[in-house]
């Protein structure tokens, strides 16, 4: 069966900035899809949700019907309802699998699912860098080379305000001597989590294939523990369900 997987993009630079058109004429969310699409082919469905759509397009039946949600946001977190953001939370505590993509560490959902600010320090300058496998027996590094060269992005730095990862997947270098944890991965309660720091709104990182075989993996790596996951709402004899007595 196929993994169902909703692509989320807050959408903003997309209709706003004339230099975000003109990198993704199609919207960063086009420039995702169209990757995931190149690289699982029909290992996967795909849907869009945006910022500006009735409850952001996550409605309780949108999530309930998606094994992995990726998310990419930037200016408007403050935007997402909390009812929204807490609603992502359990279901990822459930069992959905969640990608974040850049500058969404500061978006409410992983806040909320990590505990931490997630803040961290950040240079727009045409910086060089080189995306490093350090954890080469994951499945999300699969058919990766060990340097993915990015020729033109945003520099992310370190100290970056997370807990410490279940595993650490990529280390990223700049050319101006940083360096950052770039892919990282977290469990929280039945769900997957991998957090991808390349891809700004300016940059065509997102057509870059490597970077797109990176995200197509995360979302079967991820996809796969969705679904694993046990349904904690129902289990035999017990029609009204057993969570809700404890």
């Amino acid at each position: 069966m196929a993994l169902r997987v909703t692509v989320w993009n807050e959408n903003v630079h997309d209709r706003e900035d004339p230099r975000t058109q003109a990198v993704y004429p199609n919207g960063l969310h086009g420039a995702i899809v169209e990757a995931l699409q190149k690289h699982l082919g029909d290992r996967a469905t795909i849907g869009v949700a945006t910022l500006e759509q009735p409850e952001h397009g996550l409605t309780e039946e949108v999530l309930a019907a998606t094994d992995v949600l990726t998310w990419w946001g930037h200016v408007a977190h403050e935007q997402v309802d909390d009812a929204v953001a807490e609603r992502v939370q359990r279901r990822v505590l459930s069992g959905m699998g969640l990608i974040v993509l850049h500058s969404g560490h500061l978006s409410k959902p992983l806040r909320r699912l990590l505990g931490t600010s997630c803040a961290l320090r950040w240079r727009e300058a045409d910086d060089r860098e080189v995306v490093w496998t350090v954890s080469p027996g994951h499945p999300i590094t699969a058919g990766v080379p060990q340097a993915v060269v990015i020729p033109r992005q945003e520099m992310y730095g370190e100290y970056f305000d997370i807990p410490q990862p279940d595993e650490l997947v990529f280390i990223s270098s700049f050319s101006g001597g940083e360096v950052f944890r770039s892919g990282c991965v977290f469990k929280r309660g039945q769900g997957r989590i991998f957090y991808f720091s390349p891809g700004h709104e300016t940059y065509p990182v997102y057509y870059d294939p490597h970077v797109g075989r990176i995200i197509a993996n995360a979302v079967e790596w991820v996809g796969a523990g969705a679904r694993a996951a046990f349904d904690t709402t129902t289990c035999p004899n017990s029609p009204t369900g057993w969570f809700e007595k404890l």
